[in-house]
C-alpha cells in the first residue's frame, strides 16, 4: 500500500479552500515560521498556543513570546492564547513517564493538544484546524495526520493535513529562525523530551 502524500493533499486542499480561516497550533515560533510563510496567502490563520507539555511555566512564557513577537514582526498569522495548565499534559503522561520518546507519550500529547485545537475550532467557527507538529524531523507526521483526521470526524471541523517538513520546510524554518533570532529550544518541551 503506498505511503499517503500529506504534502500533497495539503497543497491541494489549499488551492481549494483559498481564503478560508484556519486555527493552527503551534508548538513555538520556530516551528510555526516556516508553516506560516506557505499559509498566509491562502488561509486567513490564527495561531493557537496552547502547549501544556512545557515543562516550566517559565519556558512556555518564553516560547509564548517568542511565537507573539514573530507574528508581529511578520503579520502572518493573529494569535489566540491558553492558559498554562501543565496539570492536563500531566494526567495524560501518567504511566506512560519512560516511554521512549516518539513514543506512546508523544502520542497522547499530540491528541491532546489537536483536540483541543479541534475543540476550539469548532467553538469559534474556523474552516479548518492543524498543527505546526508535522515540521519536526523527529515528529511522525503520519500519526499526527490521523490523529487529526479522527478528531475531524469527532468535532465536526475540517482537518488541514499537512507534512511541513516536506519540500525544505524544516530547513526553512531553521533559516527564519536566524533572520528573526528566534529562540530554538534544544527539546521538544516537556521533561522527559528533555533528559
Amino acid at each position: 500500500m503506498n505511503a499517503v502524500n500529506y504534502d500533497n493533499l495539503m497543497l491541494q486542499t489549499l488551492a481549494e479552500h483559498k481564503g478560508e480561516s484556519l486555527l493552527l497550533h503551534s508548538c513555538c515560533a520556530p516551528c510555526s515560521s516556516s508553516c506560516l510563510e506557505q499559509l498566509f496567502s491562502a488561509l486567513k490563520t490564527t495561531v493557537f498556543y496552547y502547549n501544556p507539555n512545557l515543562d516550566t511555566a517559565e519556558e512556555y512564557e518564553k516560547r509564548k513570546k517568542e511565537q507573539i513577537r514573530f507574528l508581529r514582526e511578520t503579520g502572518w498569522a493573529d494569535f489566540l492564547d491558553c492558559d498554562y495548565s501543565h496539570e492536563e499534559y500531566e494526567e495524560i503522561a501518567l504511566g506512560y513517564e519512560e516511554e521512549k520518546e516518539g513514543g506512546a507519550r508523544c502520542a497522547r500529547c499530540f491528541r491532546l493538544r489537536l483536540e483541543r485545537t479541534a475543540r476550539e475550532a469548532k467553538a469559534r467557527g474556523y474552516t479548518f484546524f492543524a498543527t505546526t507538529l508535522t515540521l519536526s524531523p523527529l515528529k511522525n507526521a503520519k500519526l499526527i495526520n490521523e490523529i487529526g483526521f479522527e478528531l475531524a470526524k469527532e468535532y465536526g471541523v475540517k482537518y488541514l493535513p499537512s507534512d511541513f517538513k516536506k519540500r525544505g520546510g524544516y530547513l526553512r524554518s531553521i533559516e527564519l529562525s536566524k533572520e528573526h533570532a528566534l529562540y530554538r529550544q534544544n527539546y521538544c518541551g516537556c521533561q522527559y523530551s528533555k533528559r
